[in-house]
């Protein structure tokens, strides 16, 4: 089961939301891996094919990928003025009377934000303190954790730090913790080569709670002198009965059940390979968490309204006890020299029995760009090259590969540029063996071609105006802003670079904006396409082909080891790992002590302030129809929500819905294809969506259930953000067969991975359906039922297209043709 830490039932976020946040991102899995996701072995590093779980609340913009859907909060930070000289010399008066020196200051304009770097004299730990008018206030603690095997020690110990420190005995003290607390943000992280503990809260008393836990926990677990703790979360040999078979267990261990960094540490598997882990020994355990958890070895973040004084008083109790470390040495991450030659991996993945295996192959191809640091220039130009060739349904790469037929759903992460080194990949899954070397030459070809001709003006200018408007207005969602500046900048800041600088975009991205205008977009970005990418002989081709038998096989082998384990013990042994076993069992069910729970701070009634968060509200009438508007700072945006009911909509037409909300984007309309639909909403808006949304309603059986189109723009363009949203509902053509061939595919292939990944989720979904219409509804258009339905609407879409294509004219007509609810 998934975990948030150590909350098995709590699970709310991925760590692949770790990504620095130069350019907006494209919400599709990547390759960085965290505790919270499935790995697979080896190859999937550099395929991208694991089926990595996005949850919705880390899907937010990020450096090198333009997320497609759009998070439209309203709210902003005001902008914050720059401290008196006074009160800053006072400040540093303090932090070095609490042992720390400023090493830089800058104000952060994109920001609005004072920021400071300061170092720990007597351990080194560097720590950036962010002032600013933010209320929802961050911390965050990293460290640089370089596996050097697939064992999944950094992995294993992110788990095991919480289980219990010094001052807080508990055994999930993040249990206890979350029921006296208003955290906004509670998580932790596992990169391949760092561990990220970040917490939130508005409330100033529960953020220095929440720091207190965590600067307790990774500095002082009780999991470093407790076997037990490592047997949970890591894994131990499990027998009830002597007469019984041996198994592993461990949290990890189960979470867990070559390629484009052979030579480094991402040659390896942070998170663990099921086959090696049991190869860990306690004692390896104990002496990463005594190397690697030092502040010697840390990276220290702080953001938000509080007083940048305590926070420096707050780490001074924690870093006074700890004498220097040779750690920052030691965790250095080499980097991985570049291929001279191309490489190809073929490997075998698990497919399910009795299924057609016909077109389930796998192919991505990877580049790694380069071997040193890119300015930030470059690298906002290859944020922009991304965007422009996969950023949205009409990105020539994206659409020509989907149009060809040759598979299902594009697989890789397009640019990826958390890590050390950047690296590109893109590939298809639902291919034909026979066609792998077809989507291979459809790639090259492409990117040839782009390299030649260019791209046309009305994408650059698309893409432009959609990645500035996302930098400007800086709109993360449910995300904390400043967890995501945290992740911008420990992108740098772990690799010993500058903090400040993915913060900063405003000097590159003019650069880039009158290089464009002097020179063309052609002369931009086809040699960057041409040295990085073409001429690049760093390239892994990755072929992953159906293997029916492969889970089975390795079922087999693990019994066969655990059999040879029991062979070679003793009677004494297997009773003495059967007691054990129940100890350990014993211990989890046990619950903590009175006295362990009274160490936990919670909060009080009196630390609540009583007066909630007041949104303001103004209802009118436009022309019959009701209008809310709410008045907000949000630097000259305009969020608008035009809102139809769903309930004239008749039972057939409601497994449609989901695809129809695609077509309605994604099919074009009298006068423009969806090519030039996608560039004008991009060239005129910040974007436009439209989903169905259902929630039952306390008292009453019948749901309410809402078709919303969504959109935002800067104020000066509001009609034109209007005119789209017209057009799009009136002149959509609901005709073109192949577009909605593709956009079955896209979504059976999607439904196939939340069934590998997510099996919890969709069970969960299929549960709610028996307790009323909205859960039964949700079902439909999103469980197995609608699973169901992609398959069966696969099969008769040739010969049934007329009646379907009525269909979806038949839901634009009973949606659009109802009552409307605007809010502006």
């Amino acid at each position: 089961m998934e975990r948030v830490a150590l909350l098995r039932s709590l699970s709310t976020c991925s760590s692949s939301a770790s990504r620095r946040l130069l350019i907006p991102r494209r919400s599709r899995p990547g390759l960085v891996f965290s505790s919270l996701q499935n790995y697979k072995q080896r190859v999937q590093f550099l395929s991208g094919f694991a089926p990595l779980r996005w949850p919705k609340a880390t899907s937010f913009v990020s450096s090198a990928r333009m997320r497609r859907n759009f998070s439209f909060s309203p709210r902003a930070i005001s902008t914050s003025s720059q401290p008196a000289v006074g009160d800053l010399n006072a400040r540093e008066d303090i932090a070095d009377k609490l042992g720390f020196e400023k090493v830089s200051e800058q104000f952060i304009s994109e920001c609005k934000s004072n920021a400071i770097l300061y170092k720990h004299k007597k351990t080194g730990a560097e720590i950036i303190s962010v002032t600013n008018d933010d209320e929802n206030k961050v911390f965050g603690i990293v460290f640089r954790t370089p596996p050097k095997d697939s064992t999944g020690i950094p992995h294993i110990l992110e788990h095991s730090v919480l289980c219990g420190s010094r001052k807080y005995p508990l055994k999930e003290p993040f249990v206890e913790l979350l029921k006296g607390s208003l955290n906004t943000f509670l998580n932790a992280f596992t990169y391949p080569d760092r561990t990220c503990y970040p917490v939130a809260s508005t409330n100033t008393k529960d953020f220095y709670n929440l720091i207190d836990v965590y600067l307790d926990a990774v500095f002082f677990p009780k999991c470093v002198e407790d076997f037990q703790t490592f047997q949970q979360e890591g894994w131990h040999y499990e027998l009830n009965d002597p007469v019984e078979e041996i198994s592993f267990k461990g949290v990890v261990f189960n979470e867990m059940k070559g390629s484009l960094f052979p030579e480094n540490t991402y040659g390896v598997d942070s998170g663990g390979d099921p086959s090696v882990i049991p190869q860990l020994t306690f004692e390896e355990f104990k002496e990463f968490h005594c190397k690697y958890y030092h502040p010697s070895n840390a990276r220290i973040w702080f953001y938000g309204d509080d007083d940048p004084v305590e926070r420096l008083r707050i780490l001074s109790t924690y870093l006074d006890q700890f004498e220097p470390s040779p750690a920052p040495n030691e965790s250095r991450i080499v980097p991985q020299k570049l291929f001279k030659l191309p490489v190809r991996v073929v490997e075998k993945y698990p497919a399910g029995e009795g299924g057609d295996l016909k077109k389930k192959h796998m192919v991505c191809v990877n580049w790694l760009l380069s071997e040193g640091p890119l300015n930030l220039e470059t690298e906002l130009t290859l944020g922009f090259l991304d965007h422009l060739l996969l950023g949205t349904p009409a990105s020539p790469v994206r659409r020509i590969l989907l149009e060809s037929g040759l598979g299902d759903a594009i697989v890789g992460g397009g640019m990826e540029d958390e890590l050390l080194q950047p690296h590109f990949s893109v590939g298809l899954k639902g291919v034909a063996k026979d066609d792998i070397a077809k989507v291979e030459n459809l790639i090259m070809d492409t990117l040839r071609s782009l390299a030649e001709d260019g791209f046309t003006t009305e994408a650059v200018e698309a893409s432009m105006n959609t990645i500035e408007f996302s930098l400007r207005e800086n709109n993360t969602g449910s995300f904390p802003r400043g967890l995501s500046l945290m992740l911008r900048s420990v992108g740098k800041w772990i690799y010993d670079r500058d903090p400040f600088e993915p913060l900063k975009y405003e000097k590159p991205l003019r650069s880039l904006k009158e290089r464009i205008d002097k020179e063309g977009s052609k002369a931009v970005f086809s040699p960057i396409i041409q040295k990085f990418i073409l001429d690049n002989p760093h390239r892994v081709s990755v072929e992953m082909q159906p293997d029916p038998d492969k889970a089975s096989q390795d079922e087999a082998n693990e019994k066969e080891i655990l059999q040879k384990v029991k062979a070679n013990m003793t009677e004494e042994d297997l009773a003495e790992l059967a007691r054990a076993t129940q100890e350990l069992r014993l211990k989890q069910e046990t619950p903590d002590s009175p006295e362990a729970l009274k160490s936990v701070p919670s909060l009080s009634l009196q630390d609540i302030p009583r007066k909630p968060t007041h949104v303001p509200t103004k209802i009118g009438e436009v022309s019959g129809v009701k209008v809310l508007r709410h008045d907000l700072f949000t630097n000259d945006v305009i969020y608008a929500e035009v809102v139809f009911d769903m309930a004239p909509l008749r039972k057939g037409l409601l497994q449609l819905v989901p695809l129809f909300c695609q077509s309605l984007l994604e099919m074009g309309t009298n006068d423009m294809n969806f090519v030039q639909l996608n560039q004008l909403i991009g060239r005129k808006t910040g974007g436009i969506s439209v989903y169905p949304f259902t929630s039952s309603l306390r008292g009453k059986v019948d749901p309410c259930t809402k078709l919303i189109v969504r959109g935002k723009a800067m104020s000066g363009k509001v009609e034109d953000l209007f005119t789209l949203i017209n057009r799009i509902l009136q002149d959509v053509q609901l005709t073109d067969l192949q577009r909605f061939k593709q956009f079955i595919s896209q979504s059976k292939a999607r439904m196939e991975s939340r069934l590998r990944g997510s099996g919890h989720g969709i069970a969960a979904v299929r549960m709610d359906a028996k307790l009323n219409v909205a859960g039964w509804i949700s079902e439909q258009t999103g469980g197995i039922s609608y699973f169901n339905f992609l398959q069966d609407l696969e099969k008769r879409v040739d010969e049934n297209w007329d009646e379907i294509s009525s269909s979806l004219q038949e839901t634009v007509d009973l949606s659009f043709l109802g009552k409307v609810a605007l809010l502006i």
